[in-house]
């Protein structure tokens, strides 16, 4: 079967689903299959409320592994950044988008490596209520999306486009307890050590939370890498851990347990919570 043909047949497919709850697994198998990757997932992101995992290769990502991605860590992701900070739609490969540095991050070897990832391409679509990212992955050996794989992918974004566009166009809005969610953590993590660190000290460390390298964190602050690792060296005291690792998993933590105002740091809330 030639590319035309089997493309054709997946459109035909997600259309005959469009608003049935199959349609996320069905657009995202196929156009997988299509294209040549090893994983695929469908996740939306309302503009209130946590994400919701729309569709995912259930042997490739174990549920904790997820349950624990939409209460905070996502904020960290490349791909939801490029769209909600940036407004970046379109087809990216993770390369693309993440800082230098990123692949020695707690973030990525939680989520990437947890998920048996060398490569992952996104498809960041707007929607009138949020966006979706419609993601695929490589997983097998070492494995990367090939030119001519981005170029498919990017032939077919207005199709896909559209099509996940309309099915979304009419979805439910979230309970109005979800309201502002998404928007109270995307400001926590800004928030995050404000009760303890100096500002100086909040943006090292939310650089270093994004994969950001030391290198990469002094050009963005200006001042010497020998100066960020002192900022870094002190936060850590103040927050008192001794890691990077620590340091993801006390920012996941905190963020699971925010209940404050918008501006108030979730440590607040998470120490609150401690025997």
């Amino acid at each position: 079967m030639n590319l035309l043909t089997h493309f054709s047949r997946v459109m035909t497919d997600a259309v005959s689903h469009l608003n049935e709850p199959e349609f996320a697994e069905v657009l995202s198998v196929g156009i997988q299959e299509w294209v040549g990757a090893d994983d695929s997932s469908l996740i939306r992101y309302r503009d209130t409320g946590v994400p919701i995992i729309e569709y995912t290769l259930p042997p490739r990502r174990g549920k904790t592994t997820l349950d624990r991605y939409v209460t905070g860590p996502f904020l960290l992701d490349p791909f939801y950044r490029a769209a909600t900070i940036d407004g970046r739609f379109g087809v990216f490969q993770l390369k693309t988008l993440s800082p230098k540095g990123f692949k020695e991050s707690e973030y990525y070897r939680t989520w990437y490596q947890d998920c048996g990832f060398q490569d992952e391409c996104g498809l960041l679509i707007k929607l009138t209520d949020g966006l979706v990212n419609l993601a695929f992955g490589m997983t097998d050996g070492s494995r990367t999306f090939s030119k001519r794989q981005i170029n498919l992918l990017q032939a077919v974004f207005p199709v896909v486009d559209a099509l996940v566009r309309r099915h979304w166009h009419d979805a439910v809005p979230p309970a109005a307890s979800q309201t502002g969610l998404r928007q109270r953590l995307q400001v926590a993590l800004s928030a995050f050590g404000a009760s303890v660190l100096t500002r100086r000290e909040r943006e090292v460390i939310e650089l270093v939370l994004l994969g950001h390298s030391t290198r990469l964190i002094a050009e963005k602050l200006q001042i010497s890498t020998e100066t960020i690792k002192l900022h870094r060296k002190h936060a850590y005291a103040k927050l008192d851990i001794s890691s990077q690792a620590e340091l993801f998993y006390l920012f996941v933590d905190a963020i699971a347990c925010h209940t404050g105002t918008h501006e108030e740091d979730p440590l607040l809330s998470y120490h609150s919570q401690q025997p």
